[in-house]
């Protein structure tokens, strides 16, 4: 796969951002931004033959994994931005918070049961870790040795309220992996965000 750099994720998301503003997009998108550096890190150590599991903020991801820009971007405007998926490049999203960590659960029991080279990748927000649908996919994964890594993009809030306030410290173990960053896009949209204190 080609590595991106900080430079083209931007001006990706970018060129969403002015089709958004000019109304071109009819539905909600969730922008990336102020995290390129981690999940370029993250994905040198994916594969072309790993699967990705993510969330409705998935542009950088799918970038990542080796999507073509126009077929993103077209995707993006037909409304697709909250639920993109690809066989090809083997990358699944869900807006349903949580909904995708089953999904990514069951895939690394297949590729264990095949024995597969495989590995699954799951990317899920910081608010979605304290559910309990996380914490027992999480558990089942590790006392069953899966080959799934979670990792936490945890931008410090739950939509626009701050994580850690409103459900409190995480104990994650080591196996889970979290950055954190600042995100430069509030929740929804390209506009200006409130946080709820």
């Amino acid at each position: 796969m080609e590595t991106l750099n900080r430079e083209e994720l931007i001006s990706f998301e970018k060129e969403i951002e002015k089709f958004w503003e000019e109304g071109k997009i009819h539905s909600p998108v969730h922008f990336c931004g102020g995290n390129e550096e981690q999940l370029i890190e993250i994905f040198k150590d994916i594969k072309p033959e790993d699967w990705v599991f993510s969330t409705h903020r998935a542009h950088y991801h799918f970038l990542l994994k080796g999507a073509d820009r126009e077929w993103l971007k077209n995707e993006i405007l037909n409304n697709r931005s909250i639920h993109l998926n690809s066989q090809k490049l083997k990358i699944f999203t869900s807006a349903i918070v949580g909904g995708i960590l089953p999904i990514a659960l069951g895939t690394a029991l297949a590729i264990k049961i095949k024995n597969s080279k495989e590995k699954v990748w799951c990317f899920i927000g910081d608010m979605a870790a304290e559910m309990g649908i996380f914490h027992e996919c999480e558990k089942y994964a590790r006392r069953n040795n899966l080959p799934i890594t979670f990792i936490i993009e945890d931008n410090g809030l739950s939509v626009d309220t701050p994580t850690q306030k409103t459900w409190g410290e995480s104990d994650i173990n080591n196996k889970v992996l979290r950055y954190k960053y600042n995100r430069v896009y509030p929740h929804y949209g390209c506009g200006r965000w409130v946080i709820f204190k």
